[in-house]
């Protein structure tokens, strides 16, 4: 009872803001904000009708590996999903200053968001969420990060596995396999000790070839991995699923050894992502495989927030749940170094690759590696889905089925159905400018005007 009248309380709050000016940001005006409109109100259904109502099976995973009861896995996810547009509206406010945002709590009641100038904590506070001063911008994170996957590219990591940007702390972090082995990466990078922390742990990941996280599928007639997500590719039906299970031109059968297809396209290392084309006798379909048999229909692919509850479907291990740690987290397996990875407190073993990761409703990304097990507990890293399905020009299957994309790199600020968009980005319609809160790929039932959650009136 007191978490849903501490969320009424919020969004009262939150409606009487909507005629406020957002005060003490000086870039209001620069980011794009109508100097007499402030926010309009968050509800708790920010993308429609069936966008947050998650399946019985996923909140039985969450009350298991969680800990929650049924009230707090159902009052977690109308959370995150609130919080995910207040922290989009504040990112656009804060512009430069802005370091990054977070939820916390046992139902994510909490959001907390970053800046690096004080002057700016009475206008986060007023959107609901903690304001957290700290020395440096998310900006300034991900351009040391950047100095590390660089130097990574030149020396060796087998004893520098992972590094990331970790929000919460305001630093980037190297897992090592020893003080000293983390900073000669550090130095290599031409990073100071004082920018990077370093924690020493003899976890290794490894990827996770043989093995299935939603379906089982054969590549080669030998090695097997999972299906992550259904798509489609210029009206061809297919599923995207990790990199490292296949090369491009490589045949897969299906988890009933029947011919089901071939991987159009392939990146790993430097990203862990592929897409498989099947033949005729196989559907898409945007179900993800749950607990005892059971689907979660997958509607969009929102992007979670640093906190949020995350899922994973595996042959191996089943499907377990856990929270997200980081996004843009790098992973140096011994095969190569990947980057761009979500790194999730998920457990994971041997037989999970390539399988999905949701959020409530929302398509994540697809397992990479990881390191641990479902027994004692462990790290799992997933690549996101939204660079899949940009980079291979692809469409996620939802519920509410869009179009084919629109090509990425075309000069058109219009929006369109099947493009990904990033936090920022504008766009027009029907003659009105708009602002993305949040990264997703469009939905045809996901207009601007009609998804406040996603997009900012300019």
């Amino acid at each position: 009872m007191a978490l849903r009248h501490a969320r009424t309380t919020r969004r009262a709050a939150l409606a009487a803001l909507g005629g406020l000016v957002l005060t003490g940001l000086p870039s209001v005006a620069a980011a794009g904000l109508p100097p007499t409109a402030g926010p309009a109100p968050v509800t708790a259904r920010p993308l429609g009708a069936d966008a947050d109502r998650p399946s019985a099976q996923l909140f039985g995973a969450l009350r298991r590996d969680l800990g929650l009861s049924e009230a707090q896995a159902s009052e977690r996810l109308a959370n995150e999903a609130e919080a995910g547009t207040r922290a989009g509206r504040l990112r656009i406010a804060l512009g430069e200053r802005f370091a990054g945002a977070w939820v916390h709590g046992t139902a994510s009641e909490n959001l907390t968001v970053a800046t690096v100038d004080a002057g700016d904590v009475p206008a986060i506070e007023a959107q609901g969420a903690t304001a957290s001063v700290v020395r440096r911008t998310l900006s300034d994170l991900v351009a040391a990060k950047a100095k590390l996957d660089a130097a990574a590219a030149r020396v060796r990591t087998l004893d520098t596995p992972v590094w990331y940007v970790d929000v919460p702390n305001n630093r980037v972090m190297v897992q090592a396999r020893s003080q000293a082995a983390g900073a000669a990466f550090v130095e290599a990078a031409g990073l100071q000790g004082s920018d990077v922390g370093i924690r020493t742990t003899t976890d290794s990941p490894r990827l996770m070839r043989d093995i299935t996280g939603g379906d089982a599928f054969y590549i080669n007639g030998t090695a097997r991995c999972s299906v992550g997500f259904s798509v489609t590719g210029d009206e061809q039906q297919g599923f995207v699923t990790a990199g490292h299970c296949g090369a491009p031109g490589a045949v897969t059968t299906g988890y009933d050894r029947t011919a089901q297809g071939t991987f159009q396209a392939s990146t790993f290392p430097g990203k862990d992502m592929a897409w498989v084309a099947t033949n005729d006798r196989w559907t898409a379909t945007p179900g993800v495989k749950a607990q005892d048999g059971q689907e979660v229909q997958v509607t969009g692919s929102v992007q979670a927030l640093v906190g949020a509850a995350v899922c994973r479907s595996g042959s191996t291990t089943g499907w377990h749940c856990g929270t997200i740690q980081q996004h843009d987290t790098s992973v140096a397996y011994p095969q190569g170094t990947v980057g761009g990875l979500t790194r999730t407190t998920v457990c994971v073993e041997p037989g999970d690759s390539g399988g999905p990761f949701v959020a409530g409703v929302q398509a994540q990304g697809v397992t990479s590696g990881g390191s641990g097990n479902c027994t004692s507990g462990g790290t799992t890293f997933y690549q996101p889905v939204n660079p899949i399905l940009s980079d291979f020009g692809l469409v996620l299957i939802t519920t509410a089925q869009a179009t084919t994309p629109a090509p990425q790199d075309g000069a058109t600020q219009e929006w369109t159905e099947g493009r990904v968009y990033e936090a920022g980005a504008v766009v027009t319609r029907d003659g009105v400018r708009y602002r993305c809160l949040q990264d997703h790929q469009a939905q045809g039932a996901w207009a601007p005007a009609e998804t406040p959650a996603l997009w900012q009136r300019r």
